[in-house]
């Protein structure tokens, strides 16, 4: 062991350590410049964004999106340097990302999904919209999902891609929403009356909206009554407290004025 510990020739290890150690000294080389160079392009990047109104949750998003790409194209140069064969380095990185993509195909779909409506929002935070058979004031849009709160405060998760390629009713876009509710009064009762009474109940309420004015018209003679179509308008903080105010006053002012608000009644007749 010994012998053949001297017999070796210590000499021929000079060339490779020579070849390999200014390639790895150059890889490392690349790696640390490379670092700072993406380091001062994203800061660059993010100037850049901070000066336009782009949203914040887009803005993370594509910083976060560069910043990996630049660092796996710097890793990718890096392997190059050591001798690494980049075409076939990359090839197993498409092929591998083609096999995680057949099996994420949803996970994707609302990736893409999620950065559509980052880009070209058909709502945004604090907006109240319905969709996905789901009303509620959206709490957050991240990546994959987005969260909104309902009226009963429960939280719903809405995949991304389902919920950007579906319809989306986003209530807030005008600044107010109408409030649509009926009320119905007896056959017997004054029309004109009962209208002027539910539309000077709807403008005492400071959270109808005087403009545009509320609606007070007759919608339909039902079979049991005249029912009023009443259409107050509020912002969309205020469109429930107008929603449950109104029919609330609505009934007292009717009541106190007698003018009466059907309800069905079954009449049994007994043959003798």
């Amino acid at each position: 062991m010994e012998e053949t510990f001297k017999s070796f020739d210590f000499s021929k290890l000079i060339p490779l350590i020579t070849e390999y150690g200014i390639k790895i000294l150059t890889a490392l080389a690349v790696l640390v410049i490379g670092l700072w160079v993406i380091k001062l392009i994203m800061k660059a990047i993010r100037k850049a964004l901070e000066k336009g109104t782009m949203d914040v949750s887009l803005k993370g998003f594509l910083l976060s999106l560069i910043g990996w790409s630049l660092k796996a194209l710097l890793i990718i140069t890096a392997l190059g340097q050591l001798g690494v064969k980049t075409t076939s380095f990359v090839a197993i990185i498409g092929a591998a990302g083609l096999a995680v993509g057949l099996a994420l195909q949803g996970s994707l779909a609302n990736f893409a999904g999620g950065a559509l409506i980052l880009l070209f929002k058909p709502f945004k935070v604090g907006d109240l919209i319905e969709a996905q058979s789901a009303i509620g004031v959206v709490k957050e849009i991240q990546i994959f999902v987005t969260k909104i709160i309902t009226p009963e405060n429960k939280e719903v998760i809405i995949p991304n891609g389902a919920l950007s390629n579906g319809n989306i009713t986003n209530f807030s876009t005008t600044g107010n929403l109408r409030v649509d509710l009926t009320v119905g009064i007896s056959y017997n009762d004054d029309i004109e009356k009962a209208k002027s009474i539910i539309m000077e109940t709807l403008l005492q309420d400071p959270k109808v909206l005087k403009s545009p004015s509320p609606t007070v018209a007759v919608g339909e003679l039902a079979d049991s009554s005249v029912n009023i179509l009443v259409r107050p308008h509020a912002t969309v903080d205020n469109y429930w407290d107008v929603y449950f105010n109104s029919l609330q006053n609505v009934k007292i002012a009717l009541d106190k004025a007698g003018i009466e608000i059907p309800f069905p009644q079954q009449v049994n007749h007994v043959g003798k």
